[in-house]
């Protein structure tokens, strides 16, 4: 089992996300939760393509960071 970081957007019409370990790997959703199980399915559907296509799956190598500033 792999862990794949995921960053979340709020949108106008909902939530939005993506993953920077897996490029093009996105999905919507109206809430946070819709849109968190909406990228579990998108996360395993683009890891069996690429497994179907020949190729491995990327290891994740993104963490979360926070960076404080002065606004």
């Amino acid at each position: 089992m792999k862990k794949y970081l995921i960053v979340v957007e709020e949108t106008e019409t909902g939530f939005s996300a993506f993953s920077p370990d897996l490029d093009g790997c996105i999905a919507t959703g109206k809430t946070r939760e819709d849109v968190e199980n909406a990228m579990k399915d998108a996360i395993q559907f683009h890891l069996e393509g690429l497994k179907e296509d020949g190729f491995h799956a990327p290891p994740p190598r993104s963490y979360p960071a926070y960076c404080e500033v002065f606004a």
